[in-house]
């Protein structure tokens, strides 16, 4: 579903990523973690075609994403959609306008239909309460429940999650892990996770890849990664304050 071949990036001179490889199946669940700065992001974009590699190769499907003409860039993206780590909603839209944005814009459904679709995901969602308030009225938690309502309003095949519980508390962590779970069971959508958080990657993954370095220097089951014999994985995912991070 998703390949990225031998990627590399650098910014001003300073290598970000230098050799990242990876593949997803579909219906996968893959989890990226890794120290602040270390190209998880910036992978991100690679994958959703926001952003070109010095070198490598972004495959969606078999489809090459970097490099290609805007109309196959565009259908590619079509199949994807993002959740933002701020939510990235509109405040002068309401919940229901935010969500029915992506449908207004494609001008392929009336508005009844619009409106059927949006309340089934809001029903999903738990944000039914929700449809008329406006951004500024939410919890962080309820911003980021409706920024996933308006990626799956598309049907996406696709999803990518920039630090999907930053800053949320520990029980509605726990919400968006379901929800991450779910979409899976549901409508087996590929998600691509980018976290911190280790307790949400060992909750939602099928596998994790650490970043160090702009490499990928394991990528296993949580298991796996949790029992790590890799003194850099093992210092990251325990939070140790001493170890060879800190020589760096």
């Amino acid at each position: 579903m998703i390949t990225l071949e031998n990627l590399h990036k650098s910014f001003e001179g300073r290598a970000v990523l230098s050799g990242v490889s990876l593949s997803l199946e579909p219906g996968e669940t893959f989890v990226i973690i890794g120290m602040s700065g270390t190209g998880k992001t910036v992978t991100l974009k690679h994958i959703a075609g926001l952003m070109e590699p010095d070198e490598g190769t972004v495959l969606i499907g078999g489809v090459r994403m970097n490099g290609a003409p805007a109309p196959v860039k565009d259908n590619l993206r079509k199949k994807m959609g993002v959740v933002f780590q701020s939510g990235a909603l509109i405040n002068w839209l309401s919940v229901f306008e935010n969500i029915a944005l992506p449908l207004v814009e494609r001008r392929n459904h009336t508005f009844p239909e619009i409106e059927r679709m949006v309340d089934e995901k809001l029903h999903l969602l738990g944000l039914t309460e929700a449809k008329h308030k406006m951004p500024g009225e939410l919890s962080g938690g309820m911003k980021k429940r409706v920024c996933l309502a308006r990626v799956l309003v598309r049907n996406p095949e696709i999803i990518l999650y920039d630090e999907p519980t930053s800053g949320l508390d520990p029980v509605m962590s726990r919400i968006i892990n379901n929800l991450i779970r779910q979409m899976k069971r549901d409508i087996k959508v590929t998600s691509v996770v980018v976290t911190h958080d280790m307790h949400s990657a060992y909750d939602i993954a099928d596998r994790i890849a650490m970043l160090y370095n702009g490499t990928i220097i394991q990528c296993d089951v949580p298991e796996a990664i949790k029992n790590s014999q890799n003194q850099i994985v093992q210092q990251f995912v325990k939070g140790m304050v001493t170890g060879p991070i800190e020589m760096e």
